[in-house]
């Protein structure tokens, strides 16, 4: 049976179709267009599967990954910062309209099972994902099986609580992570610091700017804080990063380093490594639901 890998992020959605080894087929990229709303979304992520199946010379299976997470009680999307999907319930609804069954997980969750099973921890039994983009997002892997947690909520590492009465963040909360490493989080940062309204691409390529030092210490630091609560907690085989920070070289050496000093631990060498598969992760990942 071929698979159809359905990757829905906030400005873009990705389908793949591979064989049952997971070599592609064939794969296409449309704009999520989020602003037209959730059926909107819908139909896109409709055309998007029919396209794909008409390619397909046998049965298909298909998963979805998407932001946010799916309620153990309701079914109902939670914790998206696609705001437009919290309180829908995609999975059922796209099994309405395709006619078919339909696997759906959380978009970290897909990206983490992706790169252990076929990417960068392959050969790691206890593998902790990291998405650092428009948002923050975090997926388990345990003996090659995501690890969902008892309310379904387990890896969702840009939601605790970095600093108290710290910065306010969509979900209701102050002081997430994702208010301090996400990228928007980090742009914001560097306005306050600099009064330049740049994008984060523009920021790295900045660094004689008399202000970098001082944003890259502070981004650094809440890094460091952030990963070494994770590692105190679930002592993984592996780290590994992924999303449009994964890109930021600094991050493997000075980053780590900041990290292993925060480690309540007299040997730290957890492997914090950058992603194999780049932005295809969710779509591989959605494949193997």
């Amino acid at each position: 049976m071929n698979k159809i890998g359905i990757d829905l992020g906030g400005t873009k959605i990705e389908g793949i179709l591979t064989d049952e080894n997971y070599k592609t087929i064939t794969r296409k990229r449309i704009p999520t267009n989020q602003e037209n709303g959730y059926n909107s979304i819908l139909d896109s992520i409709e055309n998007l599967v029919l396209d794909l199946t008409q390619k397909s010379n046998e049965k298909v299976s298909i998963g979805i990954c998407t932001p946010g997470a799916l309620s153990i009680d309701s079914g109902l999307i939670k914790n998206s910062n696609t705001q437009c999907l919290i309180g829908k319930n995609i999975q059922n609804d796209l099994k309405n309209i395709l006619k078919c069954n339909i696997s759906i997980e959380n978009d970290a969750n897909c990206f983490a099972l992706a790169e252990a099973k076929l990417g960068a921890g392959k050969n790691s039994n206890l593998v902790f994902g990291v998405i650092m983009g428009t948002g923050v997002g975090g997926g388990i892997i345990i003996d090659g099986k995501i690890h969902h947690g008892r309310t379904n909520i387990a890896g969702e590492w840009g939601h605790h609580c970095l600093h108290h009465d710290g910065n306010s963040c969509y979900c209701g909360n102050n002081g997430c992570v994702e208010t301090y490493i996400s990228g928007p989080a980090l742009e914001k940062n560097w306005f306050q610091l600099s009064g330049l309204n740049q994008s984060l691409p523009e920021i790295l390529q900045n660094r004689n700017n008399p202000n970098f030092n001082d944003w890259k210490k502070t981004f650094l630091a809440n890094f460091a804080l952030s990963l070494s609560n994770v590692i105190d907690i679930l002592d993984p085989d592996m780290i590994i990063l992924g999303g449009g920070l994964s890109n930021i070289d600094f991050l493997f050496d000075e980053g780590k380093n900041a990290v292993y000093e925060k480690v309540f631990s007299d040997t730290v060498d957890t492997p914090i490594v950058k992603n194999e598969l780049g932005d295809s992760a969710g779509v591989f990942g959605a494949c193997l639901l």
